[in-house]
Order: structure tokens, then sequence, then C-alpha cells
């Protein structure tokens, strides 16, 4: 790399932080973004002083840049806050330690006194980070964790490159080190598009087992020099590689606890975890799903039901566990959660927790599909309820509308007639007598349509025997209906009339298409529900077309939240009606 490069390194992330600034300017963050803004001006104006010649300055510039408009853009993110002692104590120590560090800069003796005063700012972040950890909104956590997972592996890999190649190393971690900006924005942005806990444990766990592995191969190299042997063969290197490549996940996932437990604290006790779900689960199912990934510290959860997923929260991952959601004997779904990264498996702690919430999560489904059953049923029956008045109207405007103003009319003309022409009066009483019955005869039709007088004056079984005397085939010949009823508890009227109708529509239809003398109507109580059972063993013409007949059953059984189930072939037919009784 040449030292033009070299010079030029630093332009990367700084116009990465500008950017950034300009975008946290815009989201109404100004704080953060007029410090990154100016960040981005002293690390530009440094590269150009030191393009120019101007070591000194050039030095001052980048020092003071970084360690004073820098440091306090991070105290100043997301938001800033000086509401505690802690915070007014961290802005004092970050501000004092970049004006000290900015004077100090113009001294090149005194790099020493800037590699403390450094430490000290950077000891200072780590402290302000983690105190919005423990204080912090949750909005302001994540922010805070996207940008500490930046900083991070910005620092592990500008590190290892500067031990490793000097200053051309450090030159290169400039590229890594362009990332903290941008993690900005996203930590405001969009801080749920992963789980970024997992990220920060993972990239905690992955740097502590690399320095544990560098340091278990120098000391494999160091014990060879006390005994004046010379460097191990590679064969013993290998040996040594193969052990460290079979603990590797182990040591993983034994580190990953660990240092899950010191960066969030200890995971919550299994009784306590569940508790706090359940007093969270209600009738959203993204709001439960959220509490179980805050109480088990895990990446993605889904609910799903046949197949189709229903609600999500998190992040989806490739690991994922399947546990059904069973309600006594009925599966209602599954909870589809996912893996925390470098784990196998659910630990028994968080199956125990899924276990205990399982149940209100299966009667949150339970609930929801009723609910959807609940709406679809009161559309049909507002929809038949309309037909219903659609009906009637057209009933009583094209029906007994002109009747009764025919008789107003026939009663006018002989009212005026009844004197000077009484023959022409006496046919018009006539006719208006008879206009009278037929009005009586519309009206009575209309009553019976809507509930039958006989279901009052008889019942429901005595009621079908008398209708269903007059049943006939389309040859005129009589059909036996054979009626067998248990002794039926009083039924809702609603109820009353679907079976009613139900029956008779479907006697109807066996005598008109089934070629069949004898008819068996059933009704019996099973349960809570009123079964009507109408069959025939005659021998249909052809397949049963649904037509009008076939289609008011149907909407018969669903205006009362039953079902209905419609069969014939060539040994006959039948019509199965499970009624709901409450």
């Amino acid at each position: 790399m040449s030292d033009l490069a070299v010079v030029l390194s630093p332009a990367v992330p700084a116009v990465a932080l500008g950017a950034s600034g300009f975008w946290l300017l815009q989201a109404r963050y100004r704080w953060a973004g007029m410090l990154l803004l100016a960040t981005a001006i002293g690390v530009l104006s440094s590269v150009a002083a030191r393009l120019a010649g101007a070591d000194v300055a050039a030095q001052s510039l980048m020092t003071g840049s970084l360690l004073l408009p820098g440091s306090l853009a991070v105290l100043a993110y997301p938001r800033p806050s000086i509401r505690h002692a802690v915070e007014f104590c961290l802005w004092v120590v970050v501000a004092g330690a970049g004006v000290i560090a900015t004077v100090l800069a113009l001294d090149a003796a005194l790099s020493e006194a800037l590699i403390t005063i450094a430490a000290v700012t950077g000891i200072a972040l780590v402290a302000h980070g983690w105190w919005v950890l423990e204080t912090g909104e949750e909005r302001d956590r994540e922010a805070i964790l996207w940008l500490g997972l930046a900083a991070l592996v910005a620092g592990l890999l500008v590190t290892m490159l500067g031990l490793q190649f000097g200053v051309r190393g450090l030159a290169v971690g400039a590229i890594p080190a362009a990332t903290v900006g941008p993690a900005m924005v996203v930590g405001v942005r969009r801080p749920d598009v992963t789980d970024v806990r997992s990220l920060v444990v993972s990239v905690v766990v992955l740097a502590v087992v690399a320095l544990t592995y560098f340091a278990v191969f120098t000391a494999v190299g160091a014990t060879f020099e006390p005994l004046g042997a010379d460097d191990p063969s590679p064969v013993a290197y290998a040996f040594v590689g193969l052990a460290l490549a079979a603990g590797f996940h182990p040591l993983r996932v034994v580190l990953r606890g660990v240092v899950d437990e010191l960066l969030f604290g200890e995971r919550p006790d299994p009784l306590v975890a569940a508790t706090a779900v359940v007093d969270r689960v209600g009738d959203d199912p993204v709001l439960a799903l959220r509490a179980i990934r805050e109480a088990l510290l895990l990446p993605y959860a889904s609910l799903s039901t046949d197949g189709t997923e229903l609600a999500s929260s998190g992040t989806a991952v490739t690991e994922t566990r399947r546990l059904p959601l069973r309600l006594g004997d009925d599966t209602m779904g599954e909870i589809v959660v996912g893996l925390r990264p470098g784990e196998l498996t659910l630990s028994s702690d968080d199956v125990q927790v899924l276990r205990i919430v399982g149940p209100l999560l299966a009667q949150t489904l339970r609930t929801r599909a009723l609910a959807l059953d609940l709406q679809a049923s009161r559309a049909t029956a507002i929809s038949a309820i309309e037909e219903e008045r659609r009906r009637l109207r057209r009933d009583l405007h094209d029906g007994l509308g002109p009747t009764l103003s025919g008789i107003a009319h026939t009663a006018t003309a002989a009212r005026n007639s009844i004197a000077s022409d009484p023959d022409t009066a006496d046919e018009l009483l006539g006719r208006l007598r008879s206009d009278a019955a037929t009005a009586v005869g519309e009206i009575r039709r209309l009553v019976y349509d809507m509930r039958p007088p006989a279901l009052d004056e008889l019942g429901l079984v005595a009621a079908l025997r008398q209708q269903l005397q007059t049943v006939r085939t389309p040859a005129g010949q009589p059909v036996r209906v054979l009626v067998e009823a248990d002794d039926l508890p009083p039924l809702p009227a609603s109820v009353e009339v679907a079976a009613y109708r139900i029956a008779t529509e479907a006697v109807t239809n066996s005598a008109r298409h089934s070629r069949t003398q004898t008819v068996w109507l059933e009704l019996r109580c099973d349960g809570d529900r009123l079964v009507v059972t109408v069959r025939d063993e005659g021998s249909s013409a052809g397949a049963w077309v649904p037509g009008v007949g076939l289609s008011s059953m149907r909407e018969r059984a669903s205006e009362v939240a039953g079902t209905i189930d419609i069969a014939a072939d060539g040994h006959g037919s039948q019509v199965r009606a499970l009624l709901p009784l409450a």
C-alpha cells in the first residue's frame, strides 16, 4: 500500500460518518447528526492538512475530531440525556478529555498522555453504553447495541491489523471502521431487522474463542524454547489444530451462555418467565409472541395453523423448533421458535416455559377461529335477514299492496253508486268481499312464511306430521312419511323454524326426485344439538343438482350456526342437519 493511500484511508470512514450524520439530521436526531457531521469534517480537514504537509495540525485535527465531536456523538446517540448524575459526569469526562487531547496533540512528545486520555474516553463511552442498556428504553437499548456491535467488530479488526501490519494495517482497518456510522442509522431506523443481541453475543464469543486459540498456539511454541528444542513439527501443530477444532463448538456453546448472562443478565427462571408471558398473552398473538421472545431471549417466534402462518415476531432464522399447541384432545396449531446462534436445541427450561404458556396460546388460536366463524356466521345471518326483508317488501308491494288499493277503490265506487244503482253497488260489494278474502289469504301466506302457525298451535313434531300428509310424487301418488321423534325439550323458536323448513323441503325433494313411496324423518337431541335426518331408499334419475331447495336448506342451517350434510346415490338419499340449541 502506498503512502498516499495510507494518508487518504481515514477519508473512507469520514465520508460514511458524514452521510450517516446527514441522515440522522433528516430523521430529527439532531445532536447525534450534527456531531457526526462535525467529526467527518474534522477528519477530512486532517487528511487535507496532512496532504499539505502540516503534520502537527493534521494530528491535532484528527485527535480532536475523534475524541471531541466523535465521542460526544456517541453520548448523544440516539438522543442526548443529562437527567442523572452519572450522565452528567460522563459528559464532563468525555468533553474535558477531548479538549485536553486536542491541545496535547500539538506536542508530539506527549503521545503517551494521549493514549491515556483515549483510554479514559473509551472507558467512559463503554460506561455510557452500559448505562443506557441498564436504564434506557427498549428502542434506545437496541440502538446502542447496534452501535456497540459495529464498534466492537471494527475495534477488533483494526487492532489485529495494526498489530500484524503496523501503519498499513491501520489504514486497511479504516474499511471496517466505516461501518460505525451506518450501524447508527440502522439502530434508529430498523433496529429489529435482525436480533442484534444474538449478533453481539456471537461476536464476543468468537473473539474470546479466537484469543483462546491464539494463546494455545503461542503456548505450544513457547513450551519448546526452555527445552532447547526447535519449533514444533507440522505434525504436532496438526494434532493441536485437530484438538482445537474438536473443542470449537463446545467452547462456543459454553461461552455463549456465560457471555449472554454477563451482557444481558441472568436468564430468567422458567416460572418467572412463564408468569411474565402469561400476564401479556391476550387476544393479539403478535404481542404474545413478542413477550415469549423477550422472556426467553429468542430471535424469532411464530404461530401457525394448518400450515398457514398467523403471526410472527422477530427475524426468521435457519434453525427452528416446532411445538404443537394442544387444548384438550384438539391440536389448535403450533408455535415455531428460532434457536439462538450456536445452539443445537432448546434448553429444558425454555421447553418448560413454552409448555406452560402453550394452552394459553392454543386458547388464543381457538378464540381467533371462533371469532372468524362468528363473523362469517353473522355475515350470513345478516345477508339472510336482508334477503327476507327484500322478499317481504316485494310481496307486500307487488301482492298485498295492489289488493288493498283495489279494495279501497271498490269500496269508494260502491259507496258512490249505492243510492243511484243498487245492483252495481251489490256487485261491487261482492267483489270487495272477494278481494278482502284474497288479502287475508295473502297475509296468512306471509305469516306462514315467517313462522308457520302450526308450530305454536301443535308443536314441531305434530306440525310436521300434519304438513307432510299432503306430500305427493310428480305423478300424483301419495308419499308415506314415517316420523320418528324423541321426547324433545323446549326448542328455541329459530331452531324450530329451521328444523321445520329443512324437514319439509328435504321430504319434498325426496318425493320429487327419488322415485320413492316412503320417506323416513327422524328428530332427536344429541347433547346440545337437534339432529334432523330425512332419508329414503329410492333411486334418483341422476345426480342431484344444487338448486333453490338445497341452497335454502343450507341457508336455514347456517342462520342458526348449524351444519347440513346432503348425499344421494342410486340406492337412496339422506339429508342430515345439526342445529345447535344454544
